[in-house]
């Protein structure tokens, strides 16, 4: 296998403060740190494991989970001022439209009502939660980090706080990437002109800035990769994982790692986003899961006709409805230091929110509006799915917790020790099927949404078009599981953030809605890629272990070779053309680009020239010589048009632009990847392997934004967050994981990105399960609490 980590022994004090407990105590909760600070948390009960899972997170984050709450409380005007930025979900915004749309969206008695009706145990790691956060202030209020030492807006924690929290976790790929489209619509003036229909590609530059998660778009901040192998093609004969999240580096869509125990009932370790006590992504005895964010579609846009002279009314079968006027008042610090109180009409429909976003067509005229229904508002029976998984023996157990419809916007990808491998993407979908869309379609205008944009639009001036309510669903209006695509099988199961199409190629696939995912489409070059490397392992073509099968050694070394499936595909043709470069700079770069490995490897010299070229080369009209192919979506398209004399033309001068890009930033064009591609933390700068979305490189990294060099290289904000292998042995779980950033957001603490560093190497962290191998790993004192 890739190098182990060698387990520090170095003993590291524990903040006690007050709370250290000699006897355990029915109530009382141990919490225990082996190599990086991973906390291993053990209590008698849910509530109280939610408890030390609270304290523990807080004692690596307290300030990320303090601003946080600013946030989710709408208040980030009052303490930092209205017109500076805050993270709202996975968008960037003014807090000002943050605060906003806080205030008008969260509904506290709506969530209160939904956490009644989710298990014991969910609503227990409810309350353990937010008691545990709130004894970690009043311990720590003294020795609170730098970043929110003393501030006013460090405040504890309260139950609708929580139910906050997960309410945007929930609808941040849904009604919360658009609040800004939310804010911004209010009813048209009179005489108000309405914008010129766009042309599509204004249309898809317009919402761009969402990063919904559509190939047309931006690629969304998050992705993944996730394959599962059973019995028929692993070494061992049981299941084995991969799981490799592409999240943020920043915010709270940073993974936490985390192991939870109550004896007789739960033994499950792994990692969460958020502020979840139960595992999101990891394992236990029997099982173990990734997520990968799917296709499918979480919320529908209803195009609403409007009364004649009233554009607040709009027509329901024929029936004028008004729309409700939310009047938000949200006090801000103006420029003198004195808070103020502004306010702000957001406008509501039976649907939810107007949004208006007129450069993608989505204006508010006196004769049209849109409203956005969000099939994720209001779901807290996630955390029941997840607790499921963290209990599951099986992967049928697994699918048939799934049934609950808890799932947020995510497929599932699974292995068991018995030898079964799982795809599903059985996740939160509005129930609207083929036959709905076609009857029920806007204006012309807004129908071109969907094929510009992927944005589903259905004529919201009949009750008919709104979500099917099946009867089998025990949600109603959302898909139930009966129609989404789930394969168990005994050889591979793959995603990429492709559709469920090829997550296996040999499954052929029932018609399923169009809001699911699509099939005979073109596929991501990480689809492919990972499609391709499996194929070769089970064939034994890959130079890895002879044999055909495939174990943990080899499913590290397919992930980290970091081979570059773009150069794969097209640098044999470009460079049989460079004997036609007229210039110095044109040669000398297809002079590197021979020599190159066509690897993103940290020794890799030429990738990030490559990476530049292609950059531009891929957006070349007419570029692939052999285009698409249903029939062979994995290869295809492949090769570029040298052909083409003005494609051969383009192709030849987009090398001199790639190195002039790069030598007026500073770096040579055959430096090594490491030297250009880093992370910058407070211990330093460390290099990185890896690729980029378009590069086809399944080790993915992107930078802030939209992924280009920076001045001083490519500084790295999101990709491979929490990467685990998982299988198993007569014990149990065997497991080797990296947190790439570590446990901890404060910049002075030592487990903020002392990960980074075995990343950067490829080396593997085996995870301590077994209480005497945790034992055997403990760093530190065992932190004692007792629950109040």
């Amino acid at each position: 296998m890739q190098q182990r980590a060698k387990i520090a022994i170095t003993i590291l004090p524990v903040l006690v403060a007050g709370c250290f407990s000699t006897a355990d105590a029915p109530t009382s909760v141990k919490i225990q740190r082996t190599t990086h600070g991973i906390a291993h948390i053990e209590a008698p009960d849910y509530e109280s494991l939610a408890y030390g899972v609270a304290y523990a997170h807080a004692e690596d984050n307290v300030c990320q989970t303090a601003d946080h709450l600013v946030t989710i409380r709408g208040e980030r005007s009052r303490f930092f001022g209205a017109r500076q930025q805050g993270l709202l979900g996975l968008r960037i915004l003014p807090n000002d439209q943050i605060d906003v749309f806080i205030r008008a969206h969260m509904d506290d008695e709506a969530i209160a009502e939904a956490q009644v009706a989710v298990s014991p145990e969910a609503r227990a790691l409810g309350r353990g939660y937010v008691a545990g956060y709130n004894r970690y202030l009043r311990d720590h209020s003294a020795d609170l980090p730098v970043a929110c030492a003393g501030q006013p807006w460090v405040r504890p924690m309260a139950a609708a706080d929580y139910g906050r929290m997960l309410e945007l976790t929930m609808t941040q790929l849904g009604v919360a990437i658009m609040a800004d489209a939310v804010v911004a619509a209010s009813p048209p003036a009179e005489g108000e002109p309405v914008k010129v229909t766009p042309e599509p590609q204004e249309v898809a530059a317009a919402l761009a800035a969402y990063r919904l998660n559509d190939p047309q778009l931006v690629d969304s901040q998050l992705g993944s990769n996730g394959w599962a192998f059973g019995s028929e093609v692993t070494d061992n004969g049981r299941g084995l994982l991969l799981g490799n999240p592409h999240f943020p580096w920043t915010g709270t869509n940073r993974f936490w790692q985390m192991h939870l125990t109550i004896p007789g009932e739960l033994d499950v370790m792994g990692a969460s986003i958020g502020h979840s006590a139960a595992v999101q992504v990891g394992f236990n005895r029997d099982v173990a899961w990734t997520h990968t964010v799917s296709t499918g579609k979480r919320f529908t846009l209803h195009e609403l006709e409007l009364v004649e002279g009233d554009p607040t009314s709009y027509r329901l079968d024929g029936q004028p409805v008004r729309m409700v006027p939310q009047e938000v008042r949200v006090p801000l610090r103006d420029e003198d230091g004195q808070v103020i109180e502004a306010s702000h009409t957001v406008w509501t429909t039976g649907f939810g929110p107007i949004v208006e976003i007129p450069d993608a067509g989505l204006s508010w005229s006196d004769s049209r509006a849109y409203a956005l229904k969000d099939a994720n508002a209001l779901n807290l029976r996630a955390m029941d799915i997840w607790v499921g998984f963290n209990k599951a023996a099986s992967v049928d157990e697994m699918r048939d917790t799934l049934r609950g419809l808890g799932v947020p916007w995510v497929n599932t990808i699974a292995a068991d020790r018995h030898g079964k491998a799982m795809y599903a993407d059985v996740s939160v979908v509005p129930d609207i099927d083929a036959e709905v869309l076609g009857r029920c379609a806007p204006s012309k205008q807004a129908a071109a949404l969907m094929q510009a944009a992927g944005l589903v639009v259905l004529d919201g001036s009949r009750s008919d078009c709104d979500w099917r309510a099946d009867a089998a669903s025990p949600v109603p209006g959302l898909t139930p599981i009966e129609r989404m695509p789930v394969a168990v099988r005994r050889d591979w199961v793959q995603n990429s953030n492709d559709s469920f199409w090829l997550s296996n190629t040999d499954i052929v696939w029932p018609e399923f809605s169009p809001l699911i995912g699509s099939t005979n489409n073109q596929q991501r070059l990480r689809t492919r890629a990972g499609i391709v490397e499996i194929r070769e392992r089970l064939a034994g073509d890959d130079g890895l272990a002879p044999g055909g099968k495939v174990g943990m050694e080899e499913l590290q070394a397919m992930l980290f070779r970091n081979r570059n499936h773009a150069a794969e595909l097209v640098l044999n043709d470009l460079l049989s053309i460079c004997d036609e470069a007229g210039t110095s700079s044109g040669r000398e770069a297809c002079k590197v680009l021979g020599a190159w490995d066509r690897s993103n490897n940290m020794e890799s010299r030429g990738a990030h020239l490559f990476r530049e070229w292609w950059r531009q080369a891929s957006r070349i009209d007419k570029v692939w010589r052999v285009p698409f192919n249903p029939e062979d979506p994995v290869n295809t398209p492949a090769g570029i048009n040298t052909a083409d004399e003005i494609v051969r033309s383009q192709l030849i001068g987009l090398l001199d632009s790639a190195v002039e890009m790069l030598r007026s930033s500073g770096f040579e064009i055959a430096a090594p990847l490491g030297g250009v591609q880093r992370r910058t933390t407070s211990n330093g700068t460390v290099g990185l392997h890896g690729g980029m979305e378009f590069e086809g490189v399944l080790n993915k990294l992107e930078t802030p934004g939209v992924s280009t060099l920076l001045p001083g290289g490519y500084e790295i904000d999101f990709g491979s967050s929490y990467i685990q292998t998982v299988t198993f042995d007569d014990r149990g779980p065997v497991a080797e994981a990296i947190l790439t950033y570590g446990q901890s957001a404060h910049p002075g603490s030592p487990f903020a990105f002392d990960q980074l560093p075995l990343y950067a190497e490829k080396k593997w962290l085996a995870l301590p399960f077994h209480a005497d191998d945790v034992a055997a790993e403990r760093v530190g004192e065992v932190l004692r609490l007792t629950v109040d």
